[in-house]
């Protein structure tokens, strides 16, 4: 029976691959074999890679690909995408070329607010609790100057901070609200040290102020952290052309194509068991650009998804219209991103994909992120409203089938060749190739 294991942190990183492969494997050496067939053998590279998580036993690899010709605000760029989904790539590069002759993407950072709390609990009078905020505000931003001084140069820093009084949702629950400008870093790490010194001055301060009762001095710092909702970091991305400029080989009638596709797009709006898996689709484009770059897509998901129901239902993040004869689709969400500081600094790969966007700011990537999301979006529609999601999908799919029966060169050659006027599916792919092996 398998047991809990002591001092697991402390083993060297050869002994926990002996441990799990031992535990958890019938062949325990060719559980050893796959885990450092993934190590690099640049030993400098992979103590980088060792030393980004804890336990670490090897490496996961996931592609990186290219969806180049994304013309953005008149300048062409080449995406770095890191995805596994095999249409993916293909359909940001198909949308990213169609769009680039018709205009290309337009985009616009509304806004680059940061936010992050001070959740405390005080007992005691609400006026007497804005008094004292209002007098030692100067003081807190005061006491995070020595945190705040190099963002400061930059052009960034603390915005504002506001008391917020929450106890109409829980009782004695107040927060400091503080908004931030975090340049081109993403700025956790910036963000939650100010929190923590704002928390403790607070503190102190309350303590000293001899208009609160002995009750009222002990106010409770519960935590001290940022938000991923960042609904005031905000991007536009929009294409839009004629109607008639809409149509291409598998779009004969542009006025009817998009006619359909606004109402694919309102049905998102209104039907959040669609809106899920239409918010996916963009999600496809912009988590590969987050990933190839270095930043949080799990921030990034969140912070959009609870963005997608800021009106209450779970909606769609794009739009479109038909206005005076032109066509017009865009998105707004909220993305905090960084191009300086944590992975952007290690990672070779990050600095590689930052190096083909041109060196990016925090801003333009937030636009190039916004416009990939929008690319995935319209790539999807144009097919579900077309030929359906599924030819184009399962022929990029068919190589992974074909790798998982491990099938011949020649085999390939044959079924790839039937499959070009046929539909794709696992069965019939697993048919056609056992038909060949017989």
């Amino acid at each position: 029976m398998n047991q809990a294991v002591s001092g697991f942190s402390k083993l060297s990183k050869d002994e926990k691959i002996n441990w799990i492969a031992q535990t958890y494997f019938s062949n325990p050496e060719q559980a050893t074999h796959t885990l450092k067939q993934y190590w690099n053998n640049d030993q400098k590279l992979q103590q980088l890679h060792d030393e980004f998580i804890e336990n670490t036993v090897s490496n996961f690899y996931l592609p990186m690909g290219i969806a180049p010709n994304f013309l953005i605000n008149n300048t062409y760029y080449s995406v770095p995408m890191v995805i596994e989904e095999s249409s993916v790539v293909a359909a940001a590069a198909k949308a990213a070329k169609y769009w680039s002759t018709r205009g290309g993407f337009k985009t616009t950072v509304i806004n680059t607010e940061k936010i992050g709390h001070v959740h405390f609990l005080f007992t005691g009078n609400h006026e007497k609790l804005t008094t004292f905020f209002n007098q030692i505000k100067p003081q807190l931003l005061q006491s995070v100057q020595s945190i705040t001084a190099n963002m400061q140069k930059r052009g960034g820093g603390i915005i504002d901070i506001v008391l917020v009084d929450k106890t109409s949702d829980l009782q004695n629950y107040y927060q400091l609200h503080v908004t931030f400008n975090t340049i081109d870093s993403m700025g956790a790490n910036f963000i939650n040290s100010c929190l923590e010194q704002l928390a403790t001055t607070l503190k102190q301060k309350a303590l000293n102020y001899e208009f609160f009762s002995e009750e009222e001095k002990n106010i409770t710092i519960v935590m001290s952290i940022l938000s991923n909702y960042v609904p005031n970091c905000l991007v536009r991305a929009e294409v839009s052309c004629k109607i008639e400029d809409l149509a291409e080989k598998k779009i004969e009638n542009p006025h009817e194509f998009a006619q359909k596709f606004i109402q694919a797009v309102k049905i998102a709006e209104i039907e959040p068991y669609r809106a899920v898996t239409h918010n996916k689709g963009i999600m496809n484009g912009v988590d590969a650009v987050v990933l190839a770059t270095g930043n949080d897509f799990r921030a990034v998901e969140a912070g959009v998804h609870a963005y997608a129901s800021k009106n209450g239902n779970y909606s769609s993040l794009s739009h479109a219209k038909i206005e005076n004869g032109i066509f017009h689709f865009w998105l707004e969400i909220p993305l905090a991103l960084g191009t300086v500081g944590g992975l952007t600094a290690l990672h070779p790969l990050v600095k590689l994909a930052l190096e083909i966007l041109q060196k990016p700011s925090a801003q333009q990537l937030m636009q190039i992120v916004a416009a990939a999301g929008l690319a995935q979006n319209f790539a999807a529609l144009r097919s579900l409203t077309t030929t359906g999601i599924q030819e184009g999908h399962m022929k990029m799919h068919l190589n992974n089938i074909l790798n998982q029966f491990q099938a011949t060169k020649e085999e390939r050659q044959s079924i790839q060749k039937h499959f070009e006027n046929n539909t794709v599916s696992h069965a019939s792919v697993v048919e056609l190739l056992e038909s060949l092996r017989k």
